[in-house]
C-alpha cells in the first residue's frame, strides 16, 4: 500500500502517542486534503510490529527470507527473555489503542488474529516456561538441523552462518545458565528427557570432526557458488568454531547435566510437580486447543473416541476374517514380516512412491492448490532414535516443503502407516494448509507464518479422514492403519492429561497404547516421551480434527444439493490458521450465504 512520507509521519505520531486513537483525523499536505482512518493507523501498526518480529528473530526473518540480519542468531538469555515480556506487554497495549469497531472487516479478523497471539505470549509469560526448553524432541543439541535447512544462494550464505555458528556457543551457555538457575527453583524436566538430551549432545561432542553434523553444511556446499578454496576455508574455519566454541560449551553443558542436573531433577513425569504446575497446564490446555475445555473434559473425549475408534477396528479384524482376539490381531501387525521393510531404502522409496500416488487424486477434493513444492527426505540419523514417525518442515523462499520421515529400524515402521502417514504429513495435510497460508495474498505478513496448533494439526489429522475420498484404504490392513492413527490421537488426549494433571504413570500411558494401538512399541514409548516433554501439545490434534469434522457435516446437512466438499475445504484454508471459534464462526457465514444465494 502505497503513503505519501507526510501520511506515513503522520501515522507514526499518531500510534507513538499514549493518547486514545481517532479515526478520520484530517491532514493537509499541499493543496491535498488526506483522511487517515482507522485502517491507515491499523496497518502501519502491523508493519511496525512485522519489523520488531523480525529484528527480535533473525533466524526467522532469513526463514522469510529477510537476509538483513542473516549473520546474527536469536538469543536465548533470560535477559532477552524478560525483554520479549516488556516488548509484548507494550505491543499489546499499543494495539489496544486501536478502536476494532472502526476497522473494515479484513482488519477486524486480522486484529483478533494479533490479539489472539498477544494475549497468549502475555499470559505464558506467568511461567518461566525458559527453564524447561531443553528436551529430546530438540533445542540447544540439534541447531545444526535449523543450518541444514536455510537455503544458501551465494558465498555470503555460508559466511553467514559460520559467523552464527560463532556466536552459538554463547548459546549454549546461555542454556547452563538457565537450567541451573531453574534447578534452583525447582523448575526441572523429568529424569528421563535429561538422559535423551545428555545422549544427544554427547553424540555430537564424541563424533570424528569430519563427521560432526555441524560441519555438515560445509562439506556439502554448492561448488558452483565457490571456489574449491573458498570451500577449503569455510571447512577450516568451521572446524575451527567446532572445537575450540561449540564443543567446549557443550562439554560444559553436558558435565552440568549429568552431575548436577540429572541427579536432582524429577522423577515424576506430569508438569503439574513444578511450581504452580497444575495451573500451567491448565493453560497449556486451553492455548494448543483454543477452547476452554478442561482437562477433564479432554480426558472424557478421549475415552469416548477411544471407544467409537475401537469398534471400526473390529469390524475390520471381521472383515479380514481374523481366528483371534483383538489383542492377537495387534500382536500380529506388530511381528509379522509381511508388514515391514528389511531397509531404510525401501521404505524410504515407499514414501517417496505413496506421496505421487496422492498427487494426481488430489483435484477431486480441492479447487486451489499451493505453488511450493515438497519433498521427502530422512529424519537426520543423530535425532531419529529419540523422536516419532515423522514431522514436516514449512517451505520459505527459494526452498521447498519437506516431509521428514523416521529410516530408524525399518523393521518396527509398518507398510500400513506410509498412506496415512503421507496425506497427514505433507499432500493434502501440512503441506497443503502451511503453503496455501504463506501464498495468501493482500493479508498481513504475521498471518502467513501463524500457526494455531488447533488448527494446522486438526486439519493434518482431519487430512487422514482424506484419504477415503481417494480411495487411499481400499486395502484392509491400509484401513487399519488409518485408524491406528486416528485411535492414537485419541489416547494422545487421555494420557497427557492423565500424565500431567491426573498422576498417571508412564506405564499407564504405554499400556494403553499397546491394548489400543497396532503402534509398535518403540514408537508408543517414543510418542510417550514426547507428550512427557511438550505438555499440552498432543491434545490439539483430535480437538481440531473434531471441530473440522463437525462443521464439515454441518455444511452437508444445511447446504444439501448447493454443498460440494471442494467449496467446504477452500472456506476452511482460504484465511489461514485460526482458533477454531472464529473458523466455526467463519463456516457459518458461508453456509447462511450460501443458502441465501
Amino acid at each position: 500500500m502505497k503513503r505519501n512520507n507526510f501520511l506515513f509521519f503522520g501515522v507514526l505520531l499518531i500510534i507513538s502517542s499514549c493518547a486514545s486513537i481517532e479515526s478520520e483525523v484530517v491532514v493537509t499536505e499541499g493543496d491535498k486534503l488526506n483522511v487517515v482512518d482507522e485502517n491507515q493507523i491499523f496497518i502501519k501498526y502491523l508493519e511496525d510490529e512485522w519489523e520488531k518480529t523480525l529484528n527480535k528473530n533473525p533466524l526467522f526473518a532469513t526463514y522469510t527470507g529477510d537476509k538483513r540480519a542473516n549473520d546474527k542468531i536469536n538469543s536465548n538469555s533470560i535477559a532477552q527473555f524478560n525483554k520479549s515480556k516488556e516488548l509484548t506487554l507494550r505491543s499489546f497495549n499499543l494495539l489496544k489503542q486501536i478502536n476494532v469497531g472502526k476497522l473494515n472487516k479484513d482488519n477486524q479478523l486480522n486484529y483478533q488474529l494479533l490479539e489472539f497471539d498477544l494475549k497468549n505470549d502475555i499470559y505464558s509469560n506467568e511461567f518461566p516456561t525458559y527453564y524447561l526448553r531443553l528436551n529430546q524432541r530438540g533445542g540447544i543439541q540439534s541447531f545444526y538441523e535449523t543450518g541444514n535447512r536455510l537455503v544458501y544462494s551465494s558465498k555470503q550464505d555460508y559466511l553467514d552462518w559460520l559467523t552464527r555458528l560463532d556466536l552459538f556457543s554463547q548459546n549454549i551457555l546461555n542454556s547452563y545458565e538457565i537450567n541451573k538457575e531453574g534447578l534452583a527453583k525447582g523448575h526441572t524436566q523429568p529424569k528421563l528427557v535429561t538422559i535423551g538430551v545428555i545422549s544427544q549432545i554427547e553424540r555430537i561432542i564424541n563424533s570424528d570432526i569430519e563427521s560432526n553434523p555441524y560441519l555438515k553444511v560445509f562439506l556439502e556446499a554448492d561448488e558452483t557458488l565457490l571456489t574449491k578454496e573458498e570451500k577449503d576455508n569455510l571447512i577450516d574455519n568451521a572446524k575451527n568454531i567446532i572445537t575450540n566454541k561449540i564443543n567446549p560449551a557443550y562439554t560444559k553443558l553436558n558435565k552440568f547435566l549429568k552431575e548436577e542436573y540429572l541427579p536432582n531433577s524429577r522423577d515424576s513425569i506430569g508438569i503439574q510437580d513444578i511450581p504452580n504446575g497444575k495451573k500451567y497446564y491448565e493453560y497449556l490446555t486451553r492455548y494448543y486447543t483454543t477452547t476452554n475445555l478442561t482437562p477433564e473434559e479432554i480426558h472424557n473425549i478421549g475415552l469416548a473416541e477411544i471407544k467409537r475408534i475401537r469398534s471400526e477396528m473390529e469390524d475390520i479384524i471381521i472383515e479380514v476374517n481374523w481366528d483371534g482376539d483383538f489383542n492377537s490381531f495387534l500382536n500380529y501387525l506388530r511381528t509379522s514380516p509381511r508388514f515391514y521393510y528389511n531397509n531404510a531404502e525401501d521404505l524410504f522409496n515407499a514414501y517417496l512412491i505413496m506421496s505421487k500416488t496422492i498427487d494426481p487424486l488430489l483435484p477431486k477434493l480441492f479447487k486451489t492448490f499451493p505453488r511450493a513444492p515438497y519433498g521427502v527426505i530422512p529424519i537426520p540419523a543423530e535425532s531419529a532414535p529419540f523422536t516419532t514417525t515423522a514431522y514436516y518442515n514449512s517451505p520459505s523462499p527459494g526452498r521447498p516443503g519437506y516431509f521428514y520421515a523416521n529410516l530408524y529400524k525399518p523393521e518396527s515402521r509398518p507398510k500400513y502407516e506410509i498412506p496415512v502417514l503421507t496425506v497427514h504429513e505433507a499432500v493434502p495435510g501440512h503441506h497443503f494448509q502451511i503453503s496455501i497460508a504463506q501464498e495468501l495474498e493482500n493479508v498481513p505478513n504475521f498471518r502467513k507464518y501463524q500457526g494455531i496448533t488447533a488448527f494446522v494439526e486438526g486439519w493434518g489429522l482431519y487430512s487422514e479422514e482424506l484419504g477415503e475420498y481417494i480411495n487411499l484404504y481400499d486395502d484392509p490392513y491400509d484401513k487399519f492403519g488409518q485408524l491406528t492413527y486416528d485411535m492414537w490421537r485419541a489416547i494422545r488426549l487421555v494420557v497427557d492429561t492423565g500424565m500431567h494433571y491426573m498422576d498417571w504413570t508412564r506405564d499407564d500411558a504405554v499400556d494403553l497404547f499397546l491394548k489400543n494401538s497396532a503402534k509398535s512399541e518403540l514408537d508408543i514409548q517414543n510418542e510417550v516421551d514426547r507428550y512427557i516433554a511438550w505438555p499440552g501439545q498432543a491434545l490439539a490434534y483430535k480437538i481440531g480434527q473434531l471441530k473440522i469434522l463437525e462443521l464439515r457435516n454441518k455444511a452437508e446437512l444445511m447446504l444439501g444439493d448447493k454443498y460440494d466438499i471442494k467449496d467446504f475445504h477452500y472456506e476452511v484454508l482460504k484465511r489461514g490458521s485460526l482458533p477454531l471459534e472464529l473458523l466455526e464462526f467463519y463456516i457459518d457465514e458461508w453456509i447462511n450465504e450460501s443458502l441465501n444465494s
